[in-house]
């Protein structure tokens, strides 16, 4: 256990100081070059896919649809068996998009800008628009609200969610608030699960704005490391609730086969794809029917996938073992840090002290290890208090990620003990 350095006087701080800058200066004349800003898979993982490119000789759906041509907007109907299969869905409520739903998520936020939703005007009528932002969160999903003008509202993450009584405080007396951002399975970066408290809560809360939508990220539903967690059905919550049509559910294969050539999902109510399908149908001919035989054929089913699944964890475990090791080793008790210790997903989320995170990582970049950046994980890359660092350990082998590692928890008690000595 290390000592705790907010309990320390200052001479013994001075002293730690001295010792951090020589151990930084040594980890910085190995003249690393690693980049950990996203959380890419690496190579390793990307080779498990070889079969994907196994070369096609039969282009027919099972319903003899020619995958070659034109047509079939929803996408294939196994296609949506399958991911109806995985996540618990009905194959109607399901559309298939091409390789990212990112760009489901885009698409469907300029949507209800321009038209609305199937029963509501656009939004884009309002006088005044707001969203709000779970975070730490997905800068990527802030990113889509900033860039169409909504004024963002952060809501602290706990360990079973967002903070639902400030969830449901604000949406109860705000028109104006449209929606959420929602990641509910091993969330990006800090890997919590949403309850089913939370999930039943986010269903049937009263809302102000009778067009409020849940946009359910579901991106790491079945990027289990260690057993597997359940998820509550946000769909049957909202049905609950009374509120049938508040929720547009988003997935895909990306970083279960390849990011470049994945397939996407989203999924809603009856009315809300109907009304989607109208507007896609200007918009598209169709998704690459293609890509989605091919995928189906490499993953089967619900039992190929979870096979899949397993291979990858296998080769995800020892990276997240390294990262809660080495911060354990080299950060537990020294009241510098403190982080989270997910389960599944792709992240680890860590906090500094105040007002350290940047510090700590312009040190990290000085020495060849470049990560997110800080404030990346709030709305307008604003973090309040300049603590938060997401750790993206799936691209680096896990010599690099050990080395990376050593150097980032350096930067962390250098830069700490220099803030507790009031240098910046």
């Amino acid at each position: 256990m290390n000592q705790n350095c907010t309990a320390l006087p200052k001479a013994e701080l001075e002293a730690l100081k001295v010792e951090y800058e020589a151990q930084y200066r040594k980890l910085a004349d190995l003249k690393l070059s690693l980049n950990m800003a996203r959380g890419k898979p690496a190579p390793t993982l990307l080779d498990l896919n070889a079969d994907l490119f196994e070369r096609m000789t039969d282009y027919t759906a099972a319903d003899g649809t020619d995958c070659r041509n034109y047509g079939v907007l929803e996408g294939l109907p196994e296609m949506r068996q399958f991911f109806g299969s995985v996540l618990g869905i009905d194959p109607e409520r399901i559309i298939v998009g091409g390789n990212a739903s990112l760009n489901l998520m885009y698409d469907a936020i300029a949507r209800l800008y321009c038209f609305g939703t199937s029963k509501t005007s656009a939004w884009s009528k309002e006088e005044k628009l707001k969203f709000l932002c779970p975070a730490p969160g997905y800068d990527r999903h802030f990113a889509i609200t900033q860039s169409f003008g909504f004024e963002m509202i952060p809501v602290e993450m706990r360990e079973d969610g967002p903070d639902m009584d400030k969830i449901e405080a604000l949406v109860a007396s705000d028109p104006a608030i449209k929606g959420i951002w929602c990641v509910p399975l091993y969330s990006n970066p800090q890997g919590i699960c949403y309850s089913d408290e939370v999930v039943a809560r986010l269903g049937k809360m009263k809302t102000a704005a009778p067009d409020f939508r849940i946009f359910w990220d579901n991106a790491y539903g079945v990027h289990h490391l260690y057993g597997k967690t359940k998820l509550a059905d946000i769909f049957e919550a909202c049905e609950k609730g009374g509120n049938p049509d508040r929720a547009y559910y988003f997935f895909s294969t990306s970083k279960i086969t390849l990011p470049g050539a994945g397939v996407a999902m989203m999924a809603a109510s009856i009315d809300e794809r109907d009304f989607i399908l109208k507007h896609m149908t200007i918009q598209t001919i169709g998704h690459d029917k293609i890509n989605q035989l091919r995928t189906l054929r490499f993953l089967k089913d619900a039992d190929g996938l979870a096979a899949q699944m397993e291979k990858l964890a296998v080769e995800l475990r020892p990276k997240f073992e390294i990262v809660a090791a080495t911060l354990e080793r080299e950060l537990g008790g020294s009241g510098l840090a403190k982080w989270t210790d997910p389960k599944g997903g792709y992240f680890v989320s860590l906090d500094t002290l105040d007002g350290c995170a940047k510090e700590t990582l312009r040190l990290a970049k000085e020495a060849g290890v470049t990560m997110t950046g800080a404030g990346a994980t709030f709305p307008l890359k604003n973090d309040p208090r300049d603590r938060n660092i997401r750790i993206a350990p799936t691209y680096p082998d896990c010599k690099e990620l050990q080395q990376a590692m050593d150097l980032l928890c350096v930067c962390i008690k250098l830069a700490g003990v220099r803030k507790l000595l009031g240098e910046y």
